[in-house]
């Protein structure tokens, strides 16, 4: 994901500088450079000469231009990694100086602006509007209705505002799960791990809203699929698997035919269960054929996929999701965006109700992508398993070393053991939020 700086003199010779940028040369010191650019550092006035995917790939008018505003720039990085880009040394240096900064920002927590306690009362509002917006899109979809999907961007942008004030809030929100209503749940989920994960990678801040909606309309097309099919409690058919795998190409219908939509939200409807190797489906693509933000969707899309309960199977834990990930780094799905995702959710995800060495329980609250095992959490229960004044741990220690004699996770434990809720929980926090705002 990541590239080195290249030469001038090892990019120059590859094509002759474009007639546009002529004028350059009317200067003795400006020298035109060639570079493999993140396509997060991309900047207007910038060459792009080519991508990392043929251009028919990519929609955009032409092959080869130069960057005039952010919208183009937004399009190439939906769909690629990186771009081969021409401008003047003096201007590319001081961006490419930024690959380490991008680079070093999965290897930070998420930043946050407030507590998760200051938070909550926002996520737990904001998480309530788009469940109910996903719930009253199900129903139009059912009754044969025609949908405003773009209504459901401002609701996005309060799921983005939510995550970058404290990611955390919404996380505990997304471990509240009901069985019965997987769908509409799952689609949420994915939008607010999507609009995270996206946020952790370094993409500006322009592009979170439209990879949250194509998080929370991935799906959309599961909504057509046979109720008889969609929620049956055991194994399907050949023919039933058919039917199932066509919900790719029914969510794909139903977004492309909303003019307003951004093309990027269908692409990732159909092709969210596309693979690496190219044993994916709807269309089998080579892993250069995928876009970006369908990589990305695909990988949150599994984890909650795996992790929720379903009317024919529980769910499993965060920890054997991710070794499943893992496992399929490079096969099914992005290997270095499989990794950056450990990074970012850690082996305890927020939300997770965990047993310390002491015997202690707690609720974690954080996660540092450099200490997975080691997350900050809140003592609820002493060893003896009593509830106690609630206290906040850092596992990790403060530092860049964890602290000596610090406990431990000893085992994740199931959400209600020992009688702590994460959902009571919220509600408490939320009730002291309350009376402090008072």
């Amino acid at each position: 994901m990541w590239f080195r700086r290249k030469s001038s003199k090892q990019h120059r010779h590859s094509v002759s500088a474009p007639s546009a940028l002529a004028t350059h040369s009317d200067s003795p010191v400006s020298t035109l450079q060639r570079v493999r650019l993140p396509v997060d550092l991309l900047q207007p006035g910038m060459r792009v000469v080519s991508l990392d995917r043929p251009w028919t790939q990519v929609p955009v008018l032409f092959q080869g231009f130069t960057l005039t505003d952010d919208n183009q720039a937004q399009i190439l990085r939906q769909y690629c990694e990186w771009v081969l880009v021409e401008d003047e040394e003096s201007r590319l240096n001081p961006v490419l100086d930024q690959i380490s900064l991008l680079k070093r920002r999965t290897s930070e927590p998420l930043p946050e602006t407030c507590s998760l306690q200051q938070e909550l009362p926002r996520a737990h509002a904001t998480w309530s509007r788009t469940q109910a917006f996903v719930e009253e899109v199900t129903r139009q979809i059912e009754a044969g209705n025609d949908l405003n999907l773009q209504s459901a961007r401002p609701i996005i942008r309060e799921c983005v505002d939510s995550v970058k004030a404290n990611a955390s809030a919404m996380f505990w929100m997304s471990r509240i799960k009901s069985r019965d209503a997987y769908t509409a749940e799952h689609c949420l989920r994915v939008a607010i791990f999507c609009v995270a994960f996206a946020r952790f990678l370094g993409m500006p801040d322009e592009d979170l809203e439209t990879v949250g909606m194509c998080g929370l309309l991935h799906d959309l097309g599961k909504l057509r699929v046979p109720d008889e099919i969609l929620n049956k409690p055991g194994a399907l058919t050949p023919e039933e698997h058919s039917i199932m795998r066509q919900h790719t190409t029914l969510g794909y219908e139903l977004l492309r035919a909303d003019a307003n939509l951004d093309p990027i939200i269908s692409d990732v409807s159909r092709h969210h269960h596309e693979r690496m190797d190219g044993r994916g489906y709807p269309e089998q693509l080579a892993e250069w054929q995928i876009s970006r933000f369908a990589r990305l969707v695909s990988i949150v899309d599994a984890f909650d996929a795996i992790t929720s309960d379903r009317c024919y199977r529980d769910g499993l834990p965060a920890s054997e999701a991710i070794r499943i990930l893992f496992g399929n780094r490079g096969q099914q799905f992005d290997a270095s965006m499989v990794e950056a995702f450990i990074r970012m959710i850690g082996v305890y995800p927020p939300g997770s109700l965990v047993e310390l060495s002491t015997g202690e329980v707690a609720i974690v609250l954080a996660t540092h992508p450099r200490r997975k095992l080691k997350p900050k959490v809140e003592v609820l229960l002493n060893g003896d398993k009593q509830p106690v004044t609630p206290r906040i741990i850092d596992l990790g220690g403060t530092g860049s070393e964890p602290d000596e004699g610090s406990p431990e996770i000893a085992r994740p434990l199931s959400d209600g053991a020992f009688g702590v809720s994460l959902r009571d929980r919220i509600k408490q926090l939320m009730a002291v939020a309350g009376r402090n705002a008072s």
